[in-house]
């Protein structure tokens, strides 16, 4: 009995390979009238198709391929823009500041270091720190 229409109907239908696909012998005749990929998916169900698992090391994941939320990183452009943006703008504070006469220039050189290093992660915590100074 030749089932190769039915195994490529259970091919397209299943998505296996078609060495995964065992018919029962006992069924060959229900397999036989199967014509349609809804019949295929009921005679899986009823366990007249059988899809064998997979063989070997494909099924076990792969771990060096994995990435997980630590090995995520940015593109530099991106972090370098961010960095530019916030520098200018809290040097910007700065420079007001001390063309208003609130700032010293030895606290202005301390604030710009400071600034260089990242210490401040936004302009409202150049002020928080700022305010911290004046008091």
């Amino acid at each position: 009995m030749n089932l190769s229409k039915k195994t490529s109907l259970a091919i397209k239908t299943l998505k296996v390979g078609k060495d995964r696909i065992v018919f029962l012998p006992s069924r060959l005749n229900e397999i036989k009238e199967a014509i349609t990929k809804q019949d295929i998916r009921d005679l899986v169900l009823d366990k007249a198709i059988l899809v064998k698992d997979i063989k070997g090391r494909k099924k076990v994941e792969k771990r060096k391929r994995r990435r997980s939320t630590g090995k995520i990183k940015k593109k530099v452009n991106v972090r370098k823009k961010n960095y530019v943006i916030m520098v200018r703008k809290q040097r910007g504070y700065v420079a007001e500041l001390k063309k208003q006469g609130k700032l010293s220039l030895e606290e202005v050189k301390d604030l710009r270091s400071k600034i260089r290093n990242k210490t401040f992660r936004s302009k409202a915590n150049l002020k928080d720190y700022i305010g911290g100074l004046k008091k």
